[in-house]
């Protein structure tokens, strides 16, 4: 991915995308001199943004930008677990009060209806499975680690189940794992099936552009946005392209970017798959966030994520021998542990765990640092980003305007060699469970 420009322009084709039908994109709308609203990015923060203001607003003319295409962005690299839990709660020493993930919980859930509202109402085909995950431990620190969760989880009301060695052993078909716990908050999906299913079906007053990045954001008279074809004036604009907002000049001491990989197999014959475990879809994230996140997908293939580089991405040659020792030190039966897809992509992370989230300067507004749960956050604060555009009131939005705003992060080179030094450490610490 090249870090000269103000988007992201990865090397490697998404994998989900690439099990996809090819996709026309969007190119020859025709764009209007000025729009009530400019989105700048259509990933699930800026399409949910660009819905939720045509719902609010049917006269409202509203233009959304993507600087790729739909399903190849970063919304369309993670691996496909919506997971309506508070996250990054113990980034930085960072403990979350039981009231405030509580509220975290209730913006999620109502995020969550919202969306499984527009796969329904859209037959939306993205393999939709409201089945929970697994939080899984390799190590005894990692299962004491668990154990915490599980406390939190008492307090927060969440139910969960703790699985044993000899029951994960059975149902994923390792004996990798010594311990896990199991919650119901979370569904599984096909991340670039679905971020396709909601930008083709915005609503008529909302213009879709793809292959149209921004190169600025004028904040002057003249309010708008610049992109190769020239300024496109909007009234207000919203700034949805997480960690890219830094290279609009945009939040640059409040986050920083981290890439991760992953890769999907080829089909696995009926054999094969077996040794995946007896469930026919299941997924897996670990007890450490340096570890490795396993998925067994409903097309009969297996999913491996792990790895973390600061701000550019790894060599594939270097990405894909630490993938498949991943793979083959939980499943050493299996016959072959090639991929046939294999991608990265970047997210935004901040000090604390916090997004940003509100008015950034009049007019112009952004919910970036997504921390590495975009899927559901991103479709929730990007709704919610559009309701407190046009002075709407509710408890959900005044849950999260309330909430932390992301930490200053130093400059360079002491940022690049903290944030350096922090995953060494956290490495060293996840062992077995990377």
């Amino acid at each position: 991915m090249s870090s000269r420009t103000t988007y992201p322009v990865y090397e490697s084709r998404s994998g989900w995308n690439s099990l996809l039908p090819a996709r026309t994109a969007k190119t020859n709308s025709v764009i209007e001199n000025k729009y009530d609203f400019i989105v700048i990015g259509a990933g699930y923060t800026g399409l949910a943004a660009g819905r939720r203001l045509a719902e609010l607003n049917g006269s409202a003319s509203i233009l959304v930008l993507e600087a790729s295409v739909v399903g190849e962005g970063s919304s369309a690299r993670n691996s496909g677990f919506v997971i309506a839990l508070p996250h990054n709660t113990n980034m930085s020493g960072h403990i979350s009060p039981a009231e405030v993930a509580k509220k975290q919980i209730r913006v999620y859930d109502s995020g969550l209806r919202w969306l499984k509202g527009l796969v329904d109402q859209y037959h939306i085909d993205c393999g939709w499975n409201p089945q929970g995950k697994y939080h899984g431990a390799a190590t005894a620190e990692g299962a004491l680690s668990l154990q915490n969760t599980a406390s939190q989880y008492d307090k927060w009301g969440v139910e969960y189940q703790e699985i044993s060695q000899a029951q994960l052993s059975e149902r994923l078909g390792t004996r990798y794992y010594r311990f896990a716990i199991q919650t119901n908050s979370n569904v599984f999906i096909q991340p670039a099936a679905l971020v396709r299913g909601l930008a083709d079906t915005l609503p008529t007053n909302v213009t879709l552009v793809e292959n149209c990045p921004v190169l600025s954001v004028e904040q002057g008279r003249e309010r708008g946005v610049r992109t190769a074809q020239g300024l496109i004036r909007g009234d207000k604009i919203i700034v949805a392209n997480n960690g890219f907002a830094r290279k609009l000049g945009f939040l640059k001491d409040r986050m920083f970017t981290i890439f991760t990989y992953a890769a999907i197999t080829p089909e696995l014959d009926p054999e094969q798959l077996a040794l995946h475990g007896s469930e026919p879809e299941w997924g897996l994230i670990p007890a450490n966030r340096m570890g490795t996140t396993l998925r067994k997908i409903q097309n009969n293939r297996f999913m491996v994520r792990s790895a973390y580089s600061y701000e550019k991405p790894q060599t594939e040659k270097t990405v894909l021998a630490l993938l498949e020792d991943c793979y083959r030190r939980r499943y050493p039966a299996v016959k072959s542990h090639r991929f046939e897809h294999l991608w990265g992509g970047a997210t935004a992370l901040t000090r604390n765990g916090a997004t940003y989230f509100g008015e950034i300067s009049p007019n112009l507004y952004a919910s970036v640092g997504c921390n590495g749960a975009g899927v559901l956050k991103g479709t929730c604060y990007g709704k919610l980003l559009a309701e407190l555009m046009v002075g709407q009131k509710t408890q959900e939005l005044a849950d999260v305007l309330a909430m932390d705003k992301p930490n200053w992060l130093p400059p360079e080179p002491l940022r690049g060699a903290a944030v350096k030094t922090a995953i060494y450490l956290q490495k060293r610490k996840a062992g077995a469970e990377r």
